[in-house]
């Protein structure tokens, strides 16, 4: 049986792959699951923790893309 720490470590690396569009749907994908019930407490709490873990990769990626038209703004005011 794996260690939890390096099974927490897979899923982390699993989620920071995925692309914003990905993202949202496995994140959609966790709400239907957890809206829909017929889990367990255990499973509901997997569920919800990796919704998080995905709600913060999404945040990640919209903030890097953020950064980026900010700079792109930046550089066409100095030109201007």
């Amino acid at each position: 049986m794996p260690e939890p720490q390096s099974a927490d470590n897979a899923v982390s690396d699993d989620i920071a792959s995925l692309s914003y569009e990905d993202a949202r749907a496995q994140l959609g994908e966790v709400v239907q699951k957890l809206e829909a019930g017929g889990t367990t407490l255990e499973e509901s709490m997997t569920l919800w923790q990796r919704g998080e873990k995905i709600a913060d990769q999404c945040e990640k990626l919209l903030q890097g893309a953020q950064q980026k038209l900010d700079k792109a703004l930046a550089a066409r005011d100095d030109e201007a």
